[in-house]
């Protein structure tokens, strides 16, 4: 037997959590594993990163889609269990969950829901058919439901660590992004206490020519320009020019406003921005393969 599709896994998973249990994952894929009757080779399959086994991606998946669609839960990072709406969904006996089958959730639809030019393809898609795409477009469209999928799952869990793993999430992007030498040098100044609304400092460069000042926020409300403000006003004090302040949620309208307005530079990093940036620099994210897209060598052919 093949490892089973992330798809026909989702139903079975649905049944393991049926006690009501919380379970880890390591402890759902041993009994899906059982379900499945699974070779030790078929278990030890990687992804062609080689970084991960096939059935653990696989398990991830069907539980990360059950999660979007209210059919389990994860109450505490690394544990899940059965929500009410998984329970009357296993009460009519069905015989398969799929994509199909959750989108009729309200909760899934927004989070399927593609945006800027993955919906402007997905719009086409729908009215002219997938034939209407060329395979290039076809390509970029998955491409962009992949990262539009993957950064609503990152924000996610970010949510979820401790206030301590994400101020080390946030050293490790701005360790990546160039920022604050090595990763022993930002950590040893991230992380500090917040003093007076200062979360921490980080070198510009490597060689520490100038510094920046951080407050990172793991929140679920908005920040308003209140918490600008006091962070504006801890920078003065320090007589800082430069700050960033990073948050898992969002910024009110006055809050973006009375930012571009200060003479003191302060970049804020919504929720979304802090996604694509993790994305973008592979943090939170390992490779799960690539491709080599080819194009016709028109010169080749030319007979001058």
């Amino acid at each position: 037997m093949a490892v089973p599709d992330f798809q026909s896994l989702m139903l079975p998973v649905l049944r393991i959590l049926a006690s009501g249990q919380e379970l880890a994952p390591v402890a759902i894929r041993e009994a899906a594993a059982r379900e499945f009757a699974l070779s030790e080779a078929e278990l030890k399959e990687l992804l062609p990163s080689g970084r991960q086994t096939t059935f653990a991606n696989r398990v991830a998946w069907a539980l990360a889609y059950l999660k979007q669609a209210g059919i389990v839960e994860s109450p505490r990072r690394g544990s899940y269990h059965i929500t009410a709406r998984g329970r009357e969904i296993l009460a009519t006996n069905l015989t398969r969950i799929d994509i199909g089958f959750l989108q009729q959730y309200p909760e899934f639809q927004a989070f399927r829901a593609p945006s800027g030019e993955a919906a402007r393809l997905a719009s086409d898609t729908i009215t002219a058919g997938l034939e209407a795409l060329t395979p290039d477009e076809q390509m970029r469209a998955g491409y962009d439901r992949l990262r539009e999928s993957l950064a609503s799952l990152l924000l996610e869990r970010a949510m979820q660590g401790s206030p301590k793993f994400f101020e080390g999430l946030v050293v490790d992007l701005l360790v990546a992004m160039g920022y604050g030498g090595s990763r022993t040098d930002a950590a040893a100044v991230v992380g500090g206490g917040g003093d007076e609304g200062i979360d921490g400092i980080i070198k510009e460069d490597k060689l520490g020519l100038d510094t920046i000042y951080i407050q990172a926020k793991r929140w679920a409300n908005t920040v308003g320009r209140p918490e600008i403000q006091r962070f504006a006003g801890a920078l003065q004090g320090q007589r800082a020019r430069k700050g960033v302040f990073i948050t898992t949620s969002s910024f009110s309208a006055d809050a973006r406003t009375y930012a571009v307005n200060l003479q003191t530079t302060i970049v804020l990093i919504d929720g979304p921005q802090l996604a694509q940036l993790m994305l973008d620099y592979g943090i939170g994210v390992s490779e799960a393969g690539s491709f080599k897209v080819w194009r016709l060598d028109e010169d080749y052919f030319s007979d001058d």
